[in-house]
């Protein structure tokens, strides 16, 4: 039972979002990812959303550039949380995609994350911080990820500084 779905738009999406796999695979977070379209595969996209959420699906995260209307399809079809990932897919350097994400009506969230790869890898880290809240071995995970950043930030200061 996937606990996290990743929509992209475009399967030529994948390498900027796999970042968002990887993160979930570390966290030990079960995950379903595919391709769907917002635009030329509307009911294939409402009948994952239906068929995941019976699975106990419990966030979606949704990657898509240009009209970026994945994210908004999907949360207007899901009361579960959905985080946005923007993809640079234009000659308007993902600011057309940006907009679209971020831009949804009242009552009809979507949290939306930075660009690209940053935005996958914080995407997936957003949803395993909505899963922790109910889930005590997950947020120990966190803070031990956490932990493990400030040990690197310690040890590049440290190699830096010749000590």
């Amino acid at each position: 039972m996937p606990q996290v779905a990743i929509f992209m738009g475009s399967i030529s999406d994948e390498e900027k979002i796999r970042p968002c796999a990887e993160v979930l695979d570390k966290l030990g977070i079960t995950y379903f990812f595919t391709v769907s379209s917002a635009h030329r595969t509307p009911q294939r996209t409402e009948a994952l959303i239906d068929s995941l959420e019976k699975d106990g699906c419990q966030v979606f995260i949704c990657a898509a550039g240009v009209a970026a209307h994945l994210a908004g399809a999907v949360a207007a079809r899901t009361i579960k949380p959905v985080i946005g990932i923007p993809v640079t897919a234009s000659a308007l350097g993902g600011l057309d995609a940006l907009l679209s994400t971020v831009m949804m009506p009242p009552g009809f969230p979507v949290g939306t994350v930075a660009l690209d790869e940053p935005g996958a890898r914080n995407a997936a880290w957003y949803a395993a911080q909505i899963l922790a809240l109910n889930d005590a071995g997950l947020a120990e995970r966190l803070r031990q990820a956490r932990a493990e950043f400030v040990v690197g930030v310690e040890k590049a200061a440290a190699r830096l500084e010749g000590k």
